[in-house]
């Protein structure tokens, strides 16, 4: 297998064009932290709070263009099984970022908190905290291996390239210059990666469509005989019910994700957070459009005229690498180099903003408040750097091993859908909500979660609930399980809290039973609330005196 050298050579100056610009906003940063009032670790978590509304659309926008959101909707659209109906990326991250800037993006920066995890830290404590921190680690850490994996398979294919090595690569551009610049490095390097990606992959749309081995895809909107595939797909009243659950994965769990958060805290005002919501839920649905077109290409391609040759890539069990198989053997070959810059592109673009995540919310409710409270800022900029290179490695590691990037894309957000969402909804919009409410919501919606079963990683469902079926022996369910784990943590947290507030104010419940002290707090307010005015009443009476 010979090495495709114009190609290599290519990709590696795009990834050289890129780490400078990384370096060069690392100045920028450090020139920031030397006029900045506030925490100078500030200054790499959230850019200082002035990061201006088109940066912000560009950075959230490519965090979410990533390789498996790009290469995701491709393998959905061209999947036989699938199609475009169950191509819910696009669809579901306008949903999530309309959502984000009406009911999350205010409450958050309004209050000035550096992480997602700051609200849980004021009100719960440090404890519950940090256990809330692991699932958020767990997913950040599958998202990178996610978009690694992506890559890695995308420049074997084109240019013919160890997957490994192109793994270890594209990982070590991305931790070197998140490493060095923190979210400014992030930023300016996402506004030149999104705007590649949009070029590259808009350009290859027409070469796609015109090649002679493509019919035409208006003609092979539904099966016919020409055993062409149906890129529509079709949902059957028996699937609706995956089909929800995924839809609603994607659409609300990216709710409870670090890295959208950090380009809301980054805002200088909690109007161009929203803004920014707002606008990247446009460009992010306009980002999904040339993978779907190559998704529909591709089922409807003979596959038999290129020299990929029969039997087509689904049936080889290559249906994941769709969208660089359609770039390698249905375009020009200048035009798949362009097509595997833009993946490398995504790749580093998402993945550069999971690492910064991790270790924001790792440095600040965790090192800083709990390890060491008198730690200098010198040292937490140390650690967010460690951090991000642990993450880094670990994400790396995972991605060495996994074929399925659809599959590895969905689980990466299936615990913050189930356990971590539910707690910022009730944190963020439930003043009743406290640590007894929390505690039970995160047990339940962990134990439904984890007795739903998960495939991916070999764990059988103990919890069957209708419309399962068997397939080769693995049970697959049918009923939007996550969706339920989910509600039900949300109606835990409000119920058992409201309980508890009744039971401890009330004095159904002895105050010594109240173990986490979520209600000290309250009468030692209360008895303020009643000692101020009688002072001031003494006060008065002297006076007159």
């Amino acid at each position: 297998m010979a090495v495709n050298v114009p190609g290599l050579v290519a990709v590696v100056v795009f990834y050289i064009v890129i780490l400078v610009i990384g370096i060069w906003a690392s100045r920028k940063s450090k020139k920031v932290e030397k006029t900045f009032a506030g925490s100078k670790s500030e200054v790499a978590m959230v850019g200082g709070r002035n990061i201006n509304v088109l940066v912000g659309v560009f950075t959230m926008t490519a965090t979410w263009v990533g390789g498996g959101y790009i290469m995701g909707t491709a393998e959905a659209v061209y999947s036989p099984t699938q199609g475009l109906i169950w191509a819910m990326g696009p669809p579901a991250y306008l949903i999530n970022f309309l959502l984000g800037g009406l009911f999350f993006a205010k409450p958050m920066r309004s209050k000035r908190y550096v992480t997602m995890l700051d609200p849980f830290q004021y009100r719960y404590g440090n404890m519950f905290t940090a256990t809330l921190l692991l699932p958020a680690l767990v997913s950040d850490i599958l998202w990178v291996a996610c978009i690694l994996a992506a890559l890695g398979g995308t420049m074997s294919i084109i240019l013919e390239l160890s997957s490994a090595l192109s793994i270890i690569l594209s990982a070590a551009v991305s931790i070197i210059y998140t490493f060095l610049g923190g979210l400014y490095s992030v930023a300016y390097t996402d506004i030149i990666q999104l705007s590649f990606i949009f070029v590259s992959l808009f350009l290859c749309i027409p070469f796609l469509l015109l090649s002679p081995a493509v019919t035409d895809i208006s003609q092979t909107v539904h099966l016919n005989q020409t055993n062409v595939n149906s890129w529509i797909g079709e949902l059957k009243l028996a699937d609706a019910g995956k089909w929800a659950d995924e839809m609603l994965l994607l659409a609300l769990g990216g709710l409870a994700y670090q890295a959208l958060y950090q380009r809301i805290l980054s805002a200088a005002s909690s109007a161009q957070a929203q803004v920014t919501c707002f606008a990247a839920a446009g460009t992010v649905f306009i980002m999904g459009i040339p993978s779907v077109v190559i998704g529909a290409v591709a089922a409807s391609a003979d596959w038999n005229q290129t020299a990929y040759g029969l039997p087509p890539p689904f049936e080889r069990g290559e249906a994941g690498k769709i969208l660089p198989l359609a770039l390698q053997y249905l375009t020009p070959s200048w035009l798949s180099v362009l097509g595997i810059g833009s993946l490398a592109a995504a790749v580093m673009s998402s993945m550069d903003s999971v690492l910064l995540s991790s270790a924001s919310m790792f440095t600040q409710n965790i090192y800083k408040t709990t390890l060491r409270k008198q730690a200098s800022e010198r040292e937490l900029q140390r650690v967010i750097r460690v951090s991000v290179l642990l993450v880094g490695l670990a994400g790396m590691g995972l991605a060495f091993d996994d074929d399925s990037v659809f599959a590895l894309w969905l689980l990466s957000g299936d615990l913050l859908y189930c356990v971590i969402l539910p707690q910022l909804i009730c944190v963020l919009h439930f003043s009743c909500a406290n640590i007894y409410g929390a505690i039970s919501g995160f047990v339940v919606g962990l134990l439904l979660r984890g007795l739903s079963g998960e495939p991916v990683l070999g764990i059988p469902p103990l919890l069957l609930y209708p419309g399962w079926r068997e397939e080769d022996g693995v049970v697959t369910q049918y009923f939007p399980y996550r969706t339920l784990a989910m509600l039900c943590s949300v109606i835990t947290i409000i119920a058992v809290s409201k309980l508890a507030e009744l039971g401890f104010c009330h004095q159904l419940v002895p105050q010594s039973w109240d173990l986490l002290g979520a209600f000290e707090e309250k009468k030692e307010a209360e008895g303020e609330e009643v000692s101020v005015p009688q002072e001031k009443n003494n006060s008065i009476l002297n006076t007159k005196l």
